[in-house]
């Protein structure tokens, strides 16, 4: 089970990674004042993350099948302990990707530049070189923000408040089921299903609260020169905040899984 766990906290990892680096897509749009072509990049990001997902989620249910034939047949297996590592890595994952954040700035920049003269992305993936890859060192980047010069960057305090939970509800949605599945046995398929109740309300918030109001950051951004030259604040601010959401997932999980577990039990 340790390399199937590896494997699990790897894809999560991925998958952290890849959405929260959706920022340095939007922003290298911004500077280039290309945001379409950045926005259609995100897509691929999408489509890298839920690939890792489709192969995350079965490896993860299989915890759970472990945990059960081994309480039936008196033993132990540690499932809360393994869900709590796996959103680990997905607090790890975040981090990763503020850390390369400045680097990635600048990568997407460059593509968004090639995709804008090539018209699709398997002709700057075939245009690629040995040489430019090997350029690429020139873009690497240390992040430089210093916290203390955040404030609030003019963002509303509850805008980041909700990106925290919002955050929190996503990493714990499909875990929390999990779980549920291993409290409730005998409702286990139900049970591991229910993620989207968790989910659900996620997405409802991300809908209503946090797409809007991005939006609205970056349409400034690509209108007012000083307040794009404090967009990459204002997005390691939100990533920063995307960290502390997968955080609150580990104090989420087992609450969260009672719950699903009272509401399956209702059904």
């Amino acid at each position: 089970m340790t390399s199937n766990l590896i494997i699990v906290c790897l894809l999560t990892m991925v998958i952290n990674t890849a959405e929260t680096l959706s920022y340095s897509v939007r922003y290298a749009g911004v500077r280039l004042n290309k945001i379409a072509i950045a926005l259609s990049l995100t897509g691929i990001i999408v489509l890298v993350s839920r690939t890792a997902n489709m192969i995350q989620a079965p490896l993860t249910a299989k915890f759970v099948d472990v945990a059960n034939k081994a309480a039936a047949s008196g033993g132990s297996f540690p499932l809360l302990n393994y869900l709590q590592i796996i959103m680990l890595a997905a607090s790890l994952g975040t981090l990763i990707a503020i850390g390369l954040f400045p680097t990635f700035v600048g990568l997407f920049g460059r593509i968004i530049s090639k995709l804008e003269i090539e018209g699709s992305l398997p002709k700057v993936l075939s245009s690629v070189t040995v040489g430019q890859l090997k350029n690429t060192r020139k873009y690497i980047r240390k992040p430089k923000v210093g916290l203390v010069n955040f404030r609030y960057l003019g963002i509303p305090k509850r805008f980041i408040i909700m990106n925290i939970f919002v955050t929190g509800f996503y990493t714990v949605g499909v875990l929390s089921s999990l779980y549920a599945a291993h409290l409730l046995p005998q409702f286990s398929t139900t049970a591991s299903q229910a993620s989207g109740l968790i989910n659900g309300m996620a997405t409802i918030m991300l809908t209503v609260f946090i797409d809007p109001q991005l939006g609205i950051i970056t349409h400034k951004a690509t209108e007012n020169v000083e307040y794009r030259d404090q967009l990459g604040k204002i997005y390691v601010l939100l990533m920063g905040s995307r960290f502390l959401g997968t955080l609150l997932g580990q104090l989420v999980l087992i609450p969260a899984a009672y719950l699903i577990s009272w509401l399956v039990q209702l059904i």
